[in-house]
């Protein structure tokens, strides 16, 4: 895994938490489908808490909206963990040595 690798997977997943979460703000105004939150919660946990964040910010999209707004600074700073983690070569290979143990 590279480095090239860690920020296509956070480029990917942000911009996928952004665009669930401009869909789910229009329907919401429009009476549409609702993206449900916990996949909301899911690729922002899986990466895309930046976009998220983002979009939260520029639709004003469930900035009141609890525990959802605690969920999703949670998930910013697990990103954010991660992202150190996986950049540090030494614990990059730990953290791949544990997954592939786990599979």
């Amino acid at each position: 895994m590279t480095i090239l690798h860690i920020a296509l997977w956070f480029a990917a997943m942000t911009l996928l938490a952004f665009v669930l979460m401009f869909f789910d703000k229009r329907a919401a105004e429009n009476g549409g489908w609702r993206v449900p939150e916990r996949t909301l919660l899911l690729w922002a946990f899986l990466g895309g808490a930046i976009g998220a964040k983002l979009a939260q910010s520029r639709f004003r999209h469930k900035t009141r909206k609890q525990p959802f707004g605690t969920l999703l600074n949670l998930a910013l700073a697990i990103n954010a963990a991660q992202a150190v983690l996986l950049l540090i070569p030494a614990s990059r290979d730990r953290v791949l040595d544990v997954l592939l143990d786990l599979i």
